[in-house]
């Protein structure tokens, strides 16, 4: 089983792992820091390299573990038991993890302001929309919510993630704000992000997957650009950062 170090070392740039199982263009590391499609957010790209070889990862997802696919051309892909250095494209994993900060701090607003819970949300480098349960946002109410997130992030305070036992995570926490129940009951242990404020208060603790920045201020500014209705009491809110 892949040790997913994106989880906890959200922030390398590069790392070494060895190869344990290669499936044509498709290889399992024994460790890597690609993050793989899911929560949202897109998957890493970037490269391996061997012995002055070089092969481009385009895609990775988890399965029963992670699956790296390979760019291999003409080319094999590096044997079982070969030692690689992963490298990823920062600047599009970074994109990430400050859109999926700020999606947290946007479903804590809207939670916040309107008592509207996530329903979805989804990713990329360059923009991010999250759905949400309530009936139809205003052009006021966008200037409030943008208004309230940019206010998050002039804060400034840190993003923080831990894991905690399912059954003391689901007696303690607030399930509006945790949505534990969207999880499969096979997971017993739950990893929350978790951002709190100068005075202890608690602006989002969620339970989340994901890559993320180490503070509200590198989110940078939020700008919500549009709504959308999409279904009876769901509203999509767009947004990019800058």
């Amino acid at each position: 089983m892949t040790t997913e170090r994106y989880l906890t070392e959200t922030d390398r740039r590069t790392f070494e792992a060895t190869v344990e199982r290669v499936l044509d263009d498709r290889v399992v590391l024994d460790s890597t820091c690609f993050y793989p499609t899911g929560g949202g957010q897109p998957h890493d790209t970037g490269v391996l390299r061997a012995d002055g070889r070089r092969w481009r990862v385009t895609d990775v997802a988890k399965r029963d573990t992670v699956y790296h696919t390979l760019d291999v051309g003409d080319a094999d892909p590096p044997d079982v038991g070969t030692t690689v250095v992963g490298e990823l494209d920062w600047e599009r994993r970074y994109a990430h993890m400050r859109y999926h900060t700020a999606q947290h701090l946007l479903s804590a607003v809207l939670l916040e302001l309107f008592d509207a819970e996530t329903t979805g949300n989804q990713l990329y480098a360059d923009h991010a929309h999250l759905d949400c349960a309530y009936p139809r946002f205003s052009t006021t109410d966008l200037a409030d919510v943008e208004r309230r997130l940019n206010d998050l992030v002039a804060a400034d305070t840190p993003v923080e993630w831990y894991v905690l036992d399912r059954t003391e995570a689901e007696a303690r926490l607030d399930p509006a704000r945790t949505r534990l129940h969207l999880l499969p009951d096979s997971i017993t242990e739950v990893r929350l992000v978790e951002i709190t404020g100068p005075d202890g208060t608690v602006y989002d603790r969620t339970a989340c997957a994901g890559t993320h920045v180490a503070s509200t201020g590198d989110v940078g500014r939020v700008d919500v650009v549009g709504r959308e209705t999409k279904g009876t009491d769901e509203e999509r809110v767009e947004f990019v950062l800058s």
